[in-house]
């Protein structure tokens, strides 16, 4: 783990690179750990994980896990996914009390618990496509191309900004429920 060290000597603050997040990450046990931690906050005990997870995993309510499937999950998470996500410093991990808290750099990775369906809007080449537009459309006021003089360049600042604005807002309000969780439908438990 990356660790910055201040001028002081001391290395309080610590930072984890992509490469280590990704690494964490790419299981998903911890994906599910951490969502799990980042939907309760507070410190949760490894049976209560492990009954979540396997919930998850077996897409069911955490009422219906059975003992097996809880036991399957509980052992990886105490003896492979909760210590490699404690040493990189993602969660702390206590074996004797058998808890796990968030820490720092749990937040930090919030950004990467979101996921896009396959359906999802490309926000990235739309909003590309606005600013291809609006420069399009500064581009033809400069030169003063007929029809578009017609209209004052303030109104059409304002229309740019308005559909900018109304574009963000949608985006953002549609982005906060994007998460690992709601793509998890509840079925049957089965084996």
């Amino acid at each position: 783990m990356s660790k910055q060290v201040h001028g002081d000597g001391s290395d309080d603050e610590q930072h984890i690179s992509k490469g280590e997040i990704f690494d964490v990450l790419q299981n998903e046990r911890r994906r599910h750990t951490l969502q799990y931690l980042r939907e309760n906050g507070g410190p949760v005990s490894l049976g209560d994980l492990a009954s979540h997870v396997a919930a998850q995993e077996y897409d069911c309510p955490d009422a219906d896990v059975t003992s097996a499937q809880r036991k399957r999950v509980y052992t990886t998470l105490q003896q492979s996914h909760l210590p490699r996500m404690d040493e990189a410093g993602i969660v702390e991990y206590d074996d004797e009390t058998g808890t796990i808290e968030r820490t720092e750099q749990t937040e930090e990775l919030t950004v990467y618990l979101e996921i896009v369906p396959g359906s999802e809007f490309p926000w990235r080449e739309y909003y590309l496509s606005l600013g291809a537009v609006s420069l399009a459309i500064v581009t033809i006021l400069w030169v003063g191309v007929y029809p578009f003089t017609l209209i004052s360049p303030l109104v059409w600042w304002a229309v740019l900004s308005i559909v900018l604005c109304i574009s963000a807002g949608y985006h953002t309000y549609i982005g906060r429920e994007m998460t690992l969780t709601e793509f998890t439908e509840q079925s049957d438990c089965d084996d």
